[in-house]
């Protein structure tokens, strides 16, 4: 089992920024993919970005300049660091843990971008 615990969400003007971070704790292999997902309502959840164990990073075309994400000195916590947010960024962000076959998410934090 893994537990994940993610914070940081809120409400945000546009232009601003929020920095996302996910903590995972338990049965946590060395190989695994750690990223942060967003679901806004009525949406499919969508990937926002993605980093490998080894430090390879992948982002959704309409966060690249905007997003970086990044993993802690403990290789089980993965950050969000989110610039220029805009009204479209607002959603739920779930934090995804996956090694291999298995997968785990957060319960999810809701980031909400004014106009």
């Amino acid at each position: 089992q893994v537990q994940l615990v993610e914070s940081g969400g809120g409400l945000v003007q546009a232009g601003g920024s929020l920095r996302l971070s996910c903590a995972a704790s338990g049965s946590i292999f060395s190989i695994n993919v750690m990223g942060w997902y967003r679901q806004a309502p009525g949406k499919q959840r969508e990937l926002v970005a993605d980093i490998t164990s080894g430090g390879s990073t992948n982002y959704a075309d309409s966060v690249k300049g905007r997003f970086t994400i990044s993993r802690g000195n403990a290789r089980n916590t993965v950050y969000l660091q989110m610039n220029s947010l805009k009204p479209e960024d607002t959603a739920v962000y779930y934090c995804r843990w996956r090694s291999y076959e298995t997968t785990y998410w957060g319960q999810g934090t809701q980031v909400t971008v004014s106009s």
